[in-house]
């Protein structure tokens, strides 16, 4: 594999990481302690057609490939890790449309979801339900020309700030996952409340909320088929897992960076820190970790695009990326000493915005299941 771009995708790539390192880097500290919403990156990555590099041209989307599009992933987290978080969020609302939806939903909403005009909320998790979607219990009821839906969502990202939420609870409780269907709820449905931003340890620029439903839909906010929500869902996370390697990427780069830098300026005694061989052995491992990630994530891309089952792939990709990103930032703060654990230097916000990468979008313990059982199967 090349993992070759071509022109138009490099030069997508490259506006990416000028308006990440122009604007998004310089308000990344100012999200994280003042606990706000990312809102005016958003808008500075919206402006340039980047909230929906993940659709196709059909659809007002810039159609490049999944590892052009990992790479720009990757800018946008290692200037700012919120922002990269509330963008693949919003990447996870769309996605369900694309897959899921019918082609009335895909022209309804997907050009302004794509040019920054709408933003989405993907609400799947609920306190009971986590790991196992199966598990759900909100549930929509079939009411004359329309759905009673009743329930709570957890840890919903954007929920309050969004446009539309695409929502997915149980119309046929009795029948597991071929129960479940998806709805896309417009911004100011009546008959949802949400909770106050929750205080999250890292990506505090990315707000997340509890939802409590008790609501009516028309039956238009069906997306696609009734009992198709959960394969929708999957097919949506498989996506998604490739995105959350690649924010992972991003936060292990700037940590790396970082480091490569300190360890260049910082004197010990009448020597720099890099002359010493425990610093040289730790970059090492840094630098080989972070690069294998990169060839896993990127991998785990080009199979996406390709057609085929990648569950296995973008399981593999995001369970090795995540725990990368945790090694990384956390031997880059080692590196900076007492330095890193200061606020002053962006170091152990790195450390706490990478730690939810091995939880969110499946933890990496539900990676290891995804992967063994594709394995076993195999045979």
């Amino acid at each position: 594999m090349s993992f070759e771009i071509n022109e138009t995708e490099r030069a997508i790539v490259d506006a990416v990481e000028s308006v990440s390192q122009d604007i998004l880097k310089a308000q990344a500290q100012h999200y994280d302690e003042n606990e706000i919403f990312c809102q005016e990156s958003l808008t500075a990555l919206g402006e340039m057609g980047c909230m929906g590099i993940n659709l196709p041209e059909a659809y007002g989307g810039f159609g490049v490939s999944s590892v052009a599009m990992s790479q720009a992933v990757e800018a946008i987290a290692a200037s700012c890790a919120s922002t990269a978080s509330a963008l693949t969020a919003h990447f996870l609302a769309t996605d369900s449309i694309l897959i899921g939806g019918t082609e009335e939903q895909k022209n309804s909403w997907l050009p302004r979801a794509a040019s920054g005009e709408l933003l989405g909320a993907f609400a799947l998790t609920e306190p009971a339900a986590g790991s196992n979607p199966a598990d759900m219990r909100t549930v929509a009821k079939r009411e004359t020309d329309g759905w009673h839906i009743q329930g709570n969502k957890h840890y919903i990202t954007n929920a309050r700030e969004a446009d539309f939420i695409v929502l997915y609870a149980k119309t046929a409780p009795s029948e597991g996952h071929n129960g479940i269907s998806a709805f896309i709820i417009p911004k100011g449905t009546s008959g949802i409340t949400f909770s106050s931003p929750e205080k999250t340890m890292g990506l505090r620029g990315s707000t997340i909320y509890e939802l409590a439903l008790d609501c009516w839909l028309p039956d238009s906010a069906l997306l696609g088929k009734e009992g198709h929500g959960f394969a929708t869902a999957m097919e949506v996370l498989d996506r998604g897992r490739v995105e959350v390697a690649a924010m992972s990427l991003g936060i292990a780069r700037a940590a790396m960076e970082s480091s490569l830098q300190w360890v260049q300026d910082r004197q010990i005694g009448s020597k720099p820190l890099m002359a010493y061989q425990g610093t040289q052995w730790c970059l090492a491992d840094m630098h080989t970790r972070l690069q294998a990630a990169r060839m896993l994530t990127w991998q785990a891309a080009e199979k996406r695009d390709s057609g085929q089952r990648f569950s296995l792939d973008s399981a593999t990709a995001k369970l090795f990326a995540a725990e990368c990103a945790g090694f990384v930032t956390d031997a880059a703060l080692q590196l900076h000493g007492g330095y890193g654990y200061i606020r002053d230097l962006p170091l152990e916000r790195y450390v706490r915005d990478a730690r939810i990468l091995r939880i969110f979008e499946g933890t990496s313990e539900v990676q290891k299941i995804i992967i063994s059982r594709s394995l076993l199967n195999s045979r």
